[in-house]
Formats: C-alpha cells, sequence, structure tokens
C-alpha cells in the first residue's frame, strides 16, 4: 500500500482557493495518496476587528471541522483524511490555538505570513521581505513559533525569498536560514519543500522553493517533507510535480519524511 501523504492543502473557505471540500479528497485519492490533510489558513480573532480577505472567519471553523469529519467517514478505507490549519504564530492570540484543538483541528503546521500580527504588518513573500531586517524579524518568529513544539513542520520557511534573487541570498539570509533550521531541528520537526511555489517558478531566479535556501539549509541536517500546498484539487493529482520535488529534495541531500508527528499542546 502506498505511504504517499500530503498535509497541506485549501478549501475555499481561504478566500483564495477553488473546488468543494469533497473534490480535494478525490483528488488525492487519484493522485495516490494514502493519507491526506486539509489545512486551510487559520481564522484568527483579530480583536481590532481587522477582516483578513486571506483566510477563514472563526464563524466558519465549526462548519470546516464537521464537514471534513463527515468526509472522514464517507471515505473511510479510501484515505486516511487529518483536519488542520495552516497558522502563524502570533504571540497576542496565542489562547486560540488550544482553543481550535478543543474544537477539532488536529494538527497546526506552521506558514508564518505575517510578523506578529495580519493586522499591523505586510505579507512576508512581499517586497517587504527585500529588507535584511525585516527577514530577520521573519525568522526570529519562526523560531519562537516552533519553541512552542505546536507545529507539525514548518511550511515554506524560504517564503521570505520569494522577491528575492537566488544571488541575493545575503548575510541576513543566511542567518534567517540558520535560525530556522536550527529551531526546526530543536522542535524535532522537518522543512517543508512547497510544491506550490515549485510549480509557480518562472525561471528569473526569484520564488520558492529557492535554490540558494535549500543548498545553504542542507548544512543542518534538517528532515524535509513535501507540501503541495493545494489550493486547486487538481493539483493533489500533478504526479510529475511530486516526483520532480521528490527528486530535487533527494540532489539537495535531503533526507525526505512522509508521516506527520501531532504534538500535543501543553
Amino acid at each position: 500500500m502506498t505511504t504517499k501523504q500530503n498535509f497541506h492543502a485549501h478549501t475555499p473557505r481561504c478566500q483564495h482557493a477553488e473546488g468543494t471540500d469533497e473534490s480535494y479528497i478525490q483528488s488525492a485519492i487519484r493522485g495516490g495518496f494514502s493519507t491526506l490533510g486539509i489545512s486551510d489558513h487559520t481564522p484568527w480573532p483579530f480583536a481590532s476587528g481587522y477582516v483578513s480577505h486571506i483566510r477563514m472567519t472563526c464563524d466558519q471553523l465549526p462548519e470546516y471541522i464537521a464537514s471534513l469529519r463527515g468526509l472522514r467517514e464517507k471515505y473511510r478505507g479510501q484515505i486516511d483524511l487529518r483536519i488542520g490549519v495552516e497558522a502563524e504564530w502570533f504571540p497576542r492570540y496565542s489562547d486560540w490555538l488550544p482553543r481550535m484543538r478543543e474544537a477539532g483541528v488536529e494538527y497546526f503546521i506552521l506558514g508564518q505570513h505575517q510578523v506578529d500580527t495580519e493586522e499591523e504588518n505586510p505579507y512576508v513573500g512581499s517586497e517587504w521581505a527585500l529588507d535584511d531586517d525585516h527577514v530577520r524579524r521573519y525568522a526570529d518568529s519562526c523560531a519562537e513559533a516552533l519553541r512552542t513544539s505546536w507545529y507539525s513542520y514548518v511550511c515554506h520557511p524560504d517564503l521570505f525569498m520569494r522577491h528575492r534573487r537566488a544571488d541575493s541570498f545575503d548575510a541576513a539570509c543566511e542567518a534567517a536560514a540558520d535560525t530556522i533550521c536550527q529551531a526546526a531541528l530543536e522542535a524535532g520537526v522537518p522543512l517543508e519543500y512547497n510544491l506550490l511555489g515549485l510549480s509557480l517558478q518562472n525561471g528569473d531566479g526569484t520564488g520558492y522553493p529557492n535554490p540558494a535556501f535549500w543548498r545553504y539549509a542542507a548544512k543542518w541536517g534538517n528532515k524535509a517533507i513535501l507540501g503541495v500546498d493545494a489550493h486547486r484539487p487538481m493539483a493533489l493529482e500533478d504526479t510529475a510535480l511530486w516526483d520532480r520535488g521528490a527528486e530535487e529534495l533527494k540532489a539537495l541531500g535531503y533526507e525526505r519524511v512522509e508521516g506527520l508527528v501531532i504534538p500535543e499542546l501543553g
């Protein structure tokens, strides 16, 4: 039986994905996955009243969990469905993460798209990260998140390279990679080689997975995991892209893991 597993997939609740919950499961089965984790962008109870355009709302969380629980039963025996969220680390809202676990969210993957809170800070994958100080802030926030031991892996750890060319991987980028890799090792979690980013690379030297980051980070010996980061069901049927990601990680010297460790929240 295949052990092909993916824990990074979204639903339209995040406002930038397409397809029904069930269509992702059906595509995962056709794509040869034994396990699918749905991990839509986590809602946050922003105290300021800020409304995000890149994630579900808190009011949608119960329906999200109920839908996936129902589909897990429907497809039991065909695929193992896990219920997660892709979550940042926003310290001022840290009590929200255990509350989501109590509500039925089974795992968190760390996708640090903003530092501190989305209310006041720009997207890490924007030109914002061309400033070295912002790169350091991003890495420090990832490390702080990993010290909680609540996250099962680090999504697109090189997101800050989205608008940087590989030849602009400077001392600040090296320091950021060191910070993230060391924290992931200490937490015992892998780094994600993001296949959505791989599919979007256009040959201009920018984007992620960034070759300079992954070559430099290899010295740490972190394990790696493939993440489809599916925002449309058919992405889960792209076996050629999956195989390409696996081959690139092997060439870079990374040990690839399939399964997911789900830590307890202390």
